[in-house]
C-alpha cells in the first residue's frame, strides 16, 4: 500500500502568512503542518509516500522533506501545474501507486490520533474504497455523509441544509480503479475535478466504506482552525 499527500494550493485564505511560505509548512504545534502527515503515514508502515504540490512551492517542499529518510519513508514529488481540483491532483498519482491501493491524505488536514488502525482495516480488504467521517458542528462547509443502517448513501458537497453532521474529513483510501473514475467525472461548477464526485461514483457501486473518527481533528484552512490546529498538536510529539 502506497500513500499520497496532497499538498497544493495558494492558502489565500491564510493570507499573509501564506505571502512567507507554503501553507503546508506552517507551523503546527512544534513542527512544520506536513510533517504531521507524513509521520501518519510511516508510523502506520506506508514507506513509499508521493507529495504533490504546486509549482510555486515544490522547492521549499523538497527542502523541508528531503529525502523521506528521517520520518522512515521513502518520499517522491509530483506538481500540479493548476489549481483543478482534489481529484485532478490525485489523478498524478496513478503512475506511483504501481497498480496497487492507496491511502490519500489532504496536507493541511491534522490528526491528533493515529491513522494507523483505519489503515489497517483497509489493507486487510483493498477493495472499493473507504473514508472518514466526523461528528462537526458546521457540517456545511464539508462534504457531508448521508447513512443508512449500513452504509454511506450519498455525499453532499457543502449543502446549505446539511441532512447530518457527519463530514467527510481529509483521509481516503482507494483501490486501483480510483483512477479510472477520476478519468469518467465532469468538472464541478467550479470547474475542478471534486473528491466529492469520486466518492459519490464509489457510493452507486455500493463499494464506498467508512470508518467515524472519534479523535481530535481539523482542516488547517482558515486562521481560526489554523489556531485551533496549533493548540491541539501543542507540545504532541510526531508519531
Amino acid at each position: 500500500m502506497r500513500g499520497i499527500i496532497l499538498a497544493g494550493g495558494k492558502g489565500t485564505r491564510l493570507y499573509p502568512l501564506t505571502k512567507v511560505t507554503n501553507k503546508h509548512l506552517l507551523p503546527v504545534g512544534n513542527f512544520p503542518m506536513l510533517f504531521h502527515g507524513v509521520r501518519q503515514l510511516g508510523s502506520a508502515g506506508i514507506e513509499e509516500v508521493l507529495v504533490v504540490t504546486s509549482t510555486e512551492h515544490m522547492g521549499e517542499i523538497v527542502s523541508a522533506l528531503g529525502s523521506g529518510r528521517e520520518f522512515g519513508v521513502n518520499l517522491t514529488y509530483r506538481v500540479q501545474e493548476r489549481a483543478a481540483g482534489i481529484a485532478d491532483a490525485l489523478a498524478l498519482g496513478e503512475a506511483f501507486s504501481a497498480g496497487g491501493p492507496i491511502a490519500v491524505l489532504l496536507g493541511d488536514n491534522v490528526f491528533a490520533e493515529p491513522l494507523a488502525p483505519v489503515i489497517e482495516r483497509f489493507r486487510q480488504k483493498p477493495q472499493g474504497a473507504r473514508v472518514l467521517l466526523k461528528r462537526v458542528s458546521d457540517p456545511a462547509r464539508y462534504g457531508v455523509a448521508a447513512l443508512d443502517e449500513r452504509q454511506i448513501i450519498g455525499i453532499e458537497e457543502k449543502p446549505s441544509a446539511p441532512k447530518t453532521d457527519l463530514a467527510v474529513i481529509g483521509f481516503y483510501q482507494y483501490d486501483p480503479t480510483v483512477f479510472d473514475i477520476i478519468r469518467k467525472i465532469e468538472p464541478s461548477i467550479r470547474g475542478e475535478l471534486e473528491i466529492t464526485s469520486v466518492n459519490n461514483a464509489y457510493v452507486e457501486r455500493k463499494q464506498l466504506g467508512y470508518d467515524i473518527y472519534e479523535g481530535d481533528w481539523t482542516d488547517a484552512g482558515t486562521f481560526e482552525s489554523y489556531m485551533y490546529a496549533n493548540r491541539m498538536m501543542a507540545e504532541r510529539p510526531l508519531f
